[in-house]
């Protein structure tokens, strides 16, 4: 049973970075690839600390932190549509 959880973590942490390389024109694409990333850590975390009875609470700082980094992610999309209209890569000027 244990071996089937690190086998489901491996193919969500694969198949989250294959969406992040292969779909990068789209930068909600993007985003939802990054958060989907890091719901594969938090479950191996989860997996992990309850393999070796550690405390949990590493796990509500973890998720603390993503639901910043998915705020952040949030505004810096909804700026970018109001300025340039889609989500394209391709349409405004990084630098």
């Amino acid at each position: 049973m244990m071996m089937f959880m690190w086998l489901i973590f491996i193919i969500m942490f694969i198949t989250g970075n294959m969406i992040f390389v292969l779909k990068h024109k789209h930068l909600l694409i993007v985003l939802l690839s990054l958060e989907f990333i890091v719901l594969s850590i938090f479950f191996f975390l989860l997996i992990f600390l309850s393999y070796i009875e550690y405390d949990m609470y590493m796990l509500m700082v973890f998720l603390v932190f993503s639901v910043c980094e998915g705020a952040l992610g949030l505004s810096i999309l909804v700026s970018l549509i109001r300025t340039h209209g889609n989500d394209y890569f391709q349409g405004f000027n990084l630098l």
